[in-house]
């Protein structure tokens, strides 16, 4: 044998000890738990019944994705929800999870950020585990089923959506859950008021001089009302606005703006973005709950705007700028919350007044916009709604403005 040939069967057993020893370690590096008892999720799950349904669910922190995963898939963006549904009627209901999260992860998704490297039949096993943890539809009449959703994260406060599709029926759920190991943990979504703090309106036209009497816009600590205008009323049930706005894909963010956004007094009780395009920054929407409610249901006054460059703009940061046309982020808002089957009465009134576009107003971020002055508000209610539901108010004719505006266009040439 030559010096040659010794030289490549040395390198060949190197190289098949190296591929052994990975494989072995990779192997290693997964284990089937040994306790997947969902007892501990079931004693501080909340719960909900109607219609002869009943749901309870919690959030997995890491403790719990380690215990019965057998690894940490929070890391990965990923928070899993235990949810048990108990179907008391005689249909077969089924759990729709795009409407939970638009941008839901499968279990073998899920499975795969879990996979060892050559891990050959370890990573068939974390499929199966994975596959068996997950709900299971449909829920058979008379019985219950239990199971995890993989969902994407939510900070503090998990809003969760369930709807059951029965024959010619949804039941549907919104629960807020407290995510385990947050900090601020707990259910403190909104500012609470004190006793008395709070005027109840039961008339509509009293509700609007109410709203029409807030400011127009926030300000930047120092009294000057130099923020961004506030374009966008919401009204109704937390659960139910939360609801609308999840299933749109806006999602509760950490991230709030390039310059203080004060509106009576403090910051934003929570800030939502809609991403798109691999996570990349569109919409955001600021809300403050008001010291106003509308036959004891809430009243939240917000911004809805977009940063410059929208989905084009690199990441979410401190520095970025208001888009100057706010009023076309606040009717692509109107829009979205119209497909989102809980919007039940549309109205306009006066807000921040109307800025020119050839004389926008500046803004303490850096930023400046123009508008047509008036804020949009959005009454809510229990979904599911169709468009033909959607009541518009005659409060401001900002729509037959619109339509006229166009038809004037169209006939001058323009299109």
């Amino acid at each position: 044998m030559s010096s040659l040939d010794g030289s490549w069967i040395s390198a060949l057993r190197i190289a098949s000890t190296a591929c052994l020893t990975l494989a072995m370690s990779a192997c290693a590096t997964w284990q089937a738990p040994t306790d997947t008892d969902d007892g501990p999720l079931r004693a501080r799950a909340l719960s909900q019944q109607k219609s002869g349904v009943s749901l309870s669910a919690a959030v997995l922190g890491p403790e719990d994705s380690l215990r019965m995963l057998g690894t940490d898939v929070t890391r990965t963006g990923v928070q899993p929800v235990w949810i048990e549904v108990r179907n008391d009627t005689d249909q077969i209901l089924w759990l729709l999870r795009a409407g939970t999260d638009p941008d839901y992860f499968s279990p073998l998704e899920v499975a795969w950020s879990a996979h060892v490297t050559m891990g050959g039949e370890t990573n068939e096993r974390i499929d199966e585990h994975f596959n068996e943890l997950a709900f299971p539809n449909p829920i058979p009449a008379r019985s219950s089923s239990s199971g995890l959703l993989f969902t994407n994260t939510q900070p503090v406060t998990k809003l969760l959506n369930v709807d059951l599709l029965g024959d010619r029926r949804v039941v549907p759920f919104t629960l807020l859950l407290p995510v385990p190991g947050d900090a601020a943990g707990g259910h403190d979504l909104i500012y609470h008021y004190g006793e008395g703090e709070i005027a109840d309106y039961s008339d509509l036209d009293e509700l609007r001089s109410a709203l029409e009497a807030l400011p127009c816009c926030a300000d930047s600590g120092d009294g000057r009302e130099d923020g961004d205008p506030i374009n966008v009323v919401l009204v109704g049930r937390l659960d139910d606005i939360a609801a609308a706005g999840s299933r749109r894909g806006y999602r509760r963010s950490a991230e709030g703006s390039s310059a203080p956004q004060l509106v009576f007094g403090r910051p934003p009780d929570f800030v939502t973005r809609k991403l798109a395009q691999a996570g990349s920054p569109a919409n955001w929407v600021r809300f403050w709950r008001a010291p106003v409610s509308f036959r004891g249901q809430f009243v939240f006054v917000s911004q809805a705007g977009r940063p410059v460059g929208g989905r084009f703009a690199k990441e979410i940061s401190g520095e970025e700028r208001l888009d100057a046309d706010v009023d076309e982020a606040r009717d692509l808002l109107i829009q979205d919350f119209m497909y989102s089957g809980g919007l039940d009465m549309l109205a306009f009134a006066k807000g921040v007044g109307a800025v020119p576009e050839a004389q926008p107003r500046a803004t303490a971020g850096g930023g400046s916009y123009y508008t047509d002055g008036l804020r949009a508000v959005l009454f809510f209610t229990t979904r599911p709604l169709a468009f033909s539901d959607v009541q518009v108010l005659d409060w401001e004719p900002v729509l037959e403005e619109k339509t006229a505006e166009a038809e004037r266009g169209f006939a001058g040439g323009k299109n």
